[in-house]
């Protein structure tokens, strides 16, 4: 008797979170995978740069040690090692306007005995002054954080804002309440151990999307690279067929769709999706020179363009999130600024290096209230038919916890149908 197929149109994390969640369940489902362009991974992707002759990666992408689904999806395909993480949660910054660093070290547990010491916490604050961030962990309707807590003064400028910057990927007065409420409860709030900061050290792809496609083979998966879904068919309640333009699928009466693909063309694929409007950007920088043997591993930057600063054994790389009005910036005053700014951070003397800037014109949703409220959830009108993405009502900004939470989602809920 022929096994129920799932088809998974999008390889991004979601669809890959999906696929690994399906595969796992050993031999109950044949699972096919498409994506329109020529490599897995969507946004959370290494490529090799010409222009530098190295790998580097789309973006920069930085989890929590609280980013307990992400670290599941590695530990399933075995990639648990992939992630550099300090033994503490540590966080350093410099103010390019005073010159000031500093280190933010929260205690392991969840009392935050940490905001006492001044070793600890950011310069020039005082522990009644985090007392704020508990406004956001308050029950009740979506709101502006503006409206929640102040949005000025040290504290915010120097941690609070490049923490909430980070994470919504919108100015952080104007974000959802929920939305970063989310955020905190699950890191911060539980304590350093919650908050270690964790990045791919090799690459994204070697540590989130290689070893996914080598354990979905492994299992019998199907994956289809450079097939775009063009238009889905629908009969009698249920998703019928998948036509990619020169190749077409019937999906059979125990047969299920997952699409995993962006809010815009999931709304043309299925008419009546909601999915949020407008979108922020992300601006990334690449710059071949290894970074001074003392450097931190990540630092954020305050007052400056730059706002975080990854560095890596061959190359040092920046991100500067809400990023929409650096978008007609030209791109080589955007590196010459940046490289100014790392100068003052690392002490290199160097000149300009070789360099690359990547602009994300549409990174995330914008992380408002208005936005949050029109994400659609994983379940829809068909029976046999599932929506996954970063942008879907996984109760967090668009993230890669948030990407993988919706894949597992999807997942979970053909597996309940079937």
């Amino acid at each position: 008797m022929a096994r129920p197929v799932v088809h998974i149109a999008g390889a991004g994390l979601a669809g890959l979170a999906a696929a690994v969640k399906l595969a796992g369940r050993g031999s109950v489902f044949d699972i096919v995978i498409y994506d329109a362009a020529r490599q897995a991974g969507g946004r959370c992707r290494s490529y090799f740069d010409s222009s530098l002759g190295m790998v580097i990666d789309n973006g920069n992408h930085l989890l929590l040690s609280g980013n307990l689904a992400a670290r599941r999806y590695l530990d399933a395909i075995g990639a648990s090692d992939a992630l550099s993480a300090p033994a503490r949660a540590e966080f350093s910054f410099l103010d390019l306007e005073t010159n000031e660093r500093w280190r933010v070290r929260p205690n392991d547990g969840p009392l935050p005995w940490w905001i006492f010491f001044r070793n600890r916490r950011a310069p020039h604050t005082n522990w009644r002054d985090y007392l704020t961030l508990a406004r956001l962990l308050v029950p009740g309707a979506d709101r502006p954080i503006k409206q929640a807590m102040p949005c000025q003064g040290g504290l915010y400028e120097r941690l609070w804002r490049p923490f909430l910057l980070a994470a919504l990927n919108t100015e952080p007065s104007e974000g959802s309440t929920r939305l970063a409420g989310a955020v905190v409860r699950e890191t911060l709030a539980k304590g350093g151990r919650a908050c270690r900061p964790m990045f791919a050290a090799r690459g994204l792809s070697a540590a989130f999307v290689e070893p996914a496609l080598l354990y979905l083979k492994m299992r019998g998966a199907d994956i289809r690279l450079d097939h775009r879904l063009r238009a889905v068919s629908f009969s009698a309640g249920r998703a019928s067929g998948l036509d990619f333009g020169d190749a077409t699928a019937t999906l059979g009466p125990a047969d299920h769709l997952i699409l995993a693909v962006p809010p815009q063309i999931a709304q043309d694929l299925l008419p009546g999706t909601g999915a949020p409007q407008t979108s922020r950007a992300i601006v990334n920088a690449h710059f071949k020179i290894a970074p001074p043997a003392d450097f931190p591993a990540i630092l954020g930057v305050v007052n400056g363009l730059t706002e975080w600063i990854f560095s890596f054994p061959d190359r040092i790389s920046v991100t500067i999130s809400g990023a929409d009005r650096l978008l007609e910036a030209p791109r080589e005053k955007l590196a010459a600024d940046i490289w100014s700014e790392i100068q003052r951070a690392t002490g290199l003397g160097a000149a300009l290096p070789p360099w690359q800037i990547i602009k994300e014109k549409r990174a995330t949703f914008a992380a408002t209230p208005e936005e949050n409220a029109r994400r659609p959830g994983a379940k829809t009108a068909y029976n046999n038919l599932a929506l996954a993405g970063d942008w879907t009502a996984t109760g967090l900004p668009a993230t890669i916890e948030g990407a993988i939470r919706s894949g597992n989602c999807a997942a979970e809920l053909i597996i309940n149908r079937a």
